[in-house]
């Protein structure tokens, strides 16, 4: 492979590829705008190279291949298919069977997608199917994350016979996980990993979750020093634990509960801005190396403002209670035992603690450009207000939809 850059890292001599013509190629004089190219915030993989074919877009080749783990959950999808309509060859690692990424697939054109199993039991006895999901990448996005700790039944030689075990922990997705791969980075001579992690990130947090979350950060840093960390704050979209956590809640139950009031304060930002943001990053990712990039909404709420712009949206009308953290948790100890939980006592402790970026908006503005936190509109991308949003997907909470508002439906 002949390589355009090297650099020492770690006393490593890592080799770049080369992502321009190919070598004894003269660059064009003039550079082609891609005629049918969908986006705009991709300027390599919009500009057409002198030995690309296809009709530009997703039928095209962007010239970097990209990895992405844990491109099933809720971001991942926007990120797919950021990558995919912009023509990025990405590699997806799978844990589970066909059912659960086939959606993907429609993301990419033929052949610009390749999906591989892997299994993060045992980081050091699965390593090597890690590695085969990174492979030759360019870039690595790790998106691996869970809100709740998965579990399942065991047998137990005592009465009752079974108990209830725990498959995955916080500390295995939100750290080792991460920690392995960006251990295989470093070894595999990657160029760049973004890993996500969380605004709510913190040493001191009540939430296990948050607190994994840092140590994961840190953990990331320690193997691959030069990642660049996404910390987005509470992400609101369609299949959101945000907005459409209220709306379920007032499906099931005659009075929703508003934790400690409801007072904590949010600041969400909507999802699509944050896979917006990483494919920029994806774009020109040594910009980005050892950098943080914050993002979150134009403005804050409380959760007890949220659940009655929620119930404003759908119509219904739950009695919303001030309820303490202690009694919420005491429901949440038998409801965490759920496929997916409405509501766990981790997911109490994170409702009573504000989830919002470490700055204002002019804080940010005012940094130096020493050390300086990117935000998303340092990458070009306006953060959407939520009321712009909700709706889509709120809609279909009302009693008769969206038609029963309008004359001639009914």
């Amino acid at each position: 492979m002949i390589a355009s850059a090297a650099r020492l890292r770690g006393g490593s001599l890592l080799l770049r590829s080369p992502r321009g013509p190919a070598v004894g190629t003269a660059p064009p004089a003039v550079v082609a705008r891609r005629a049918s190219s969908s986006s705009s915030y991709l300027p390599r993989v919009t500009e057409r190279r002198p030995d690309e074919s296809g009709r530009g877009g997703r039928a095209s080749d962007a010239g970097v291949k990209v990895c992405v783990f844990g491109a099933t959950g809720f971001l991942g999808r926007y990120v797919c298919s950021g990558l995919g309509t912009n023509g990025v060859l990405t590699y997806i690692g799978c844990r589970g069977d066909d059912f659960e990424h086939r959606h993907l697939r429609t993301c990419f054109e033929l052949g610009r997608s390749r999906f591989t199993f892997y299994s993060s039991r045992d980081r050091h006895r699965d390593r090597q199917s890690m590695a085969d999901v990174i492979a030759d990448a360019d870039v690595v996005i790790n998106l691996v994350g869970k809100y709740y700790e998965t579990r399942a039944l065991e047998d137990t030689p005592k009465f009752p016979f079974l108990r209830y075990k725990v498959n995955t922990s916080f500390v295995e997705a939100n750290v080792e996980v991460p920690k392995a791969i960006a251990e295989l980075c470093t070894e595999l001579q990657v160029d760049n990993l973004v890993h996500v992690s969380s605004a709510a990130a913190g040493p001191d947090s009540a939430s296990e979750w948050a607190r994994t979350k840092y140590d994961g950060e840190r953990a990331v840093l320690e193997a691959y020093p030069w990642a660049t960390i996404v910390r987005p704050t509470q992400m609101f979209g369609h299949e959101d634990m945000l907005l459409n956590w209220f709306a379920n809640m007032a499906d099931r139950a005659p009075v929703v509960p508003l934790v400690d009031g409801g007072h904590a304060l949010t600041q969400p930002v909507w999802v699509d801005d944050v896979a917006r943001t990483i494919c920029r990053i994806v774009d020109d990712p040594e910009k980005f190396e050892g950098r943080r990039v914050d993002c979150f909404g134009p403005r804050d709420y409380s959760y007890a403002e949220l659940a009655k712009f929620a119930y404003d949206v759908t119509g219904q009308e739950p009695t919303l209670a001030d309820v303490p953290a202690e009694v919420v948790k005491s429901v949440a100890k038998a409801t965490q035992f759920e496929g997916r939980p409405t509501l766990t006592p981790d997911m109490v402790d994170l409702m009573s603690e504000d989830y919002l970026p470490e700055m204002t908006a002019e804080g940010y503005a005012a940094q130096k450009r020493e050390g300086k936190v990117f935000t998303m509109k340092d990458l070009g991308v306006e953060a959407r207000p939520i009321e712009k949003e909700a709706f889509k997907y709120l809609h279909r909470f009302r009693s008769g939809g969206h038609f029963i508002l309008a004359e001639g439906y009914h």
